[in-house]
This record gives C-alpha cells, structure tokens and sequence, in this order.
C-alpha cells in the first residue's frame, strides 16, 4: 500500500462486542484527526453509533476496509467487497484471530502505519461453490469462498456417504467414495480453519491448491487430500435421494435438491489481506497455534 492511498474506510462490525462504542469512538477520531472519511457498513440493522455514516459496501467506494471482530468478520467482510478487491484489515476484538492483523489496543498505531504506505497487502485466492441438478443446471448463486466450502448432512448429526470426483468433462476422475460427517473443500488459506480441526494439513498461503478434508470418515483408509488450485473438485450423495447442504466459510448455507452435486473450483477473483512487515505465516502459526511449541523443561 502506497501513502495517500486512503481516504475513505469502511467498518464491518461484529454483531456484539463489548466495548463496541468506545472502539468506534477511537476509531472515528483517529480517522476525523487525518482527514480520512469513515462509514459503517451495517445493512442488517446492526449496531452502529447514530453519530457515525453508514456506507454500503455492496456499491459504494471505500479504499479500505476495516473489519472489527474475529476471523468470521474479516471473512463477511472479503465476502461483501469480494469482486472489487479491496483491501481487508482484521482488527481482532475476540481470543484467536488467525487472519486478523492487530489487536484492538495497536489499532491507532497500525492504522498509522496503513497510512503512512508502510503495511503489505497478501494476495489470498478464493473458491467457488455451484449447486449443479441432475440435468446440469446450475441452481445459483455461486457462492465464494476464502476459507472454505462444506458439505455435509443438514440438521441431526448423522453420517453420510459421499462420492468425490477430481477433473473436468471428460477428463473428470473418480477419487472413491466414503461415509463421513461431511468433506471440507478450503483453500490453503482455510487450511488453518475447520479442515485443521478437522485432521487436514496446514498450508502455506502460497501455495496453489484446494485441500479436501473428510469429516470423522467411518475408515481409516480416507485421508487428507491436496489437489492443484486448477481442478474441479465435484462432490455427491451416493444415494440420489440424499439430501445434503452446503456451507460457505461458516456462514452462508443453501440446502440441495435429491440428485444435486457440488462442485467447487478456483475463483477469479481474490482477496487483498493487510500485512505489517514484521508479520509472517510462520511466526502468527507459532504465535496463535502454538505450533511445535515444547513443554516447559522439566526440573
């Protein structure tokens, strides 16, 4: 990012905070003290100081966007500028914040530094989920997706047998079939989300690949997948009358139709994450997952 490059911020808040209203009233005087205009995006209706402009993200300009939560906020917020590419800072407000920058007590400091041309932007590429029907159509939206695409059984906690095919047309290959909770289909981004919780491996943001993740497989021979970014991953109910639903990055749901499959690949588009120059991967991985980290030495 350049100095001078920011001139209008818009916030995505999380719904409830403690402290909300002290953190917005920090945050609208630092930007009023630098001239630089701020709105809140807050098209459900929810919290934002009546003082404070109200900025829809969906169509308005912003030069930047402030996401104030966890990681499920930075992710609503990608989400909203997704097509525009604008830049995400995640100012953590909750207790992990894997993808989130700084904490609320730098956010003046690191805002400083955004301005002053000083912080990196990490270009981090995101998936596409279509519902396909059984004659080919898609039954849309397409829904994108920084961490992850899930697909799993809707309502009680049941298993569910699922084929998973790799490819495209007739080049498409059948990978095998299992029963599981469902399968997590996350970028390398993701990787470090549910498909890590989930058994997957962590993935260095660099590299190009979309990681397929069973969820508790009823086997032992079904294990963590990693295919290249420019597949096309499909996954099916074995059982044509199955019902299943898809999940996008926590969030975003849509229930299939009997006889439906996903099929999810690589998108376009990509999302702009705020960096400072003293961060990396490996450092927030040590850091926020405790990675590698030994026990106290014993006396």
């Amino acid at each position: 990012m350049t100095e001078g490059s920011v001139s209008r911020i818009g916030v995505v808040l999380r719904g409830h905070a403690p402290d909300l209203g002290d953190i917005l009233a920090r945050l609208q005087d630092f930007c009023g003290s630098r001239g630089v205009t701020l709105g809140v995006h807050a098209p459900d209706g929810s919290f934002a100081p009546p003082s404070m402009d109200r900025v829809d993200l969906a169509v308005e300009p912003v030069d930047l966007i402030v996401a104030l939560g966890g990681d499920g906020t930075l992710l609503r917020a990608a989400r909203t500028v997704l097509e525009r590419g604008v830049p995400v800072l995640g100012i953590n407000l909750g207790h992990l914040g894997f993808l989130t920058s700084t904490g609320v007590d730098q956010m003046e400091e690191s805002l400083t530094v955004v301005l002053r041309g000083g912080a990196l932007l990490d270009e981090r590429f995101t998936l596409q989920a279509d519902v396909v029907s059984s004659t080919g159509a898609s039954r849309g939206p397409v829904q994108f997706a920084l961490n992850d695409a899930v697909v799993h059984k809707p309502g009680a906690a049941r298993v569910t047998p699922l084929t998973l095919s790799v490819g495209r047309g007739s080049g498409q290959d059948e990978v095998g079939s299992f029963t599981a909770d469902g399968v997590i289909l996350s970028t390398p981004t993701g990787s470090t989300a549910y498909s890590l919780s989930a058994g997957g491996p962590i993935v260095v943001p660099e590299v190009p690949c979309i990681v397929v993740t069973a969820i508790c497989p009823h086997t032992l021979a079904v294990r963590p997948l990693v295919v290249p970014a420019d597949e096309r991953v499909t996954v099916r109910p074995m059982d044509s009358e199955q019902r299943l639903s898809l999940t996008v990055d926590g969030q975003v749901a849509q229930d299939l139709e009997p006889g439906d499959r996903v099929v999810v690949e690589r998108s376009p588009h990509s999302v702009s994450l705020v960096r400072f120059p003293e961060q990396t991967f490996f450092g927030t991985m040590r850091r926020k997952l405790n990675w590698a980290a030994r026990s106290p030495e014993r006396t």
